[in-house]
């Protein structure tokens, strides 16, 4: 396999390592994200049923409500949030949450965007990837089918 190494913008700071979880599409963590079970349960996203639990979660940009910082901080309590999340363009309240979770419960959730490529186009579910938000960059480990069982 060809190295696929994209840089991109820290948003919120550490490293993480999991199985992509992608979407073309955008999203409002408030009415997508489950933050008890980590489960997209809004029926209008493609990734509806998938679980973006232990995951990074790969979509374009949010979709407003200042209830998404609340939804990553609750997942986070949960232990059911994404690994890391990856956007074209991060909406400031997800980066909120993310902050807030590290602070209160010590739980960190690398963010990262502004990729000099849209990861959609060469990253695809199941993928093995690292989010390097210390220095800014997405690497791809290995393809692959779902790495992991059931949830």
């Amino acid at each position: 396999m060809r190295s696929i190494v994209i840089r991109c913008v820290p948003v919120s700071r550490g490293v993480s390592e999991g199985e992509a979880l992608v979407s073309k599409q955008p999203m409002c963590l408030y009415d997508s994200l489950d933050p008890r079970t980590g489960f997209i349960v809004n029926r209008r996203h493609e990734l509806y049923g998938e679980c973006a639990s232990g995951k990074i979660l790969f979509f374009p940009y949010g979709i407003g409500s200042s209830t998404s910082a609340a939804t990553i901080l609750e997942a986070s309590r949960c232990n059911k949030a994404p690994k890391a999340i990856v956007n074209l363009e991060t909406e400031p309240i997800i980066t909120v949450g993310a902050l807030l979770a590290q602070r209160l419960y010590g739980k960190t959730i690398p963010i990262v965007h502004r990729p000099e490529t849209d990861p959609s186009d060469v990253i695809e579910k199941h993928d093995s990837v690292r989010v390097n938000a210390d220095v800014g960059l997405i690497e791809v480990l290995r393809r692959g089918r779902s790495l992991g069982g059931v949830m």
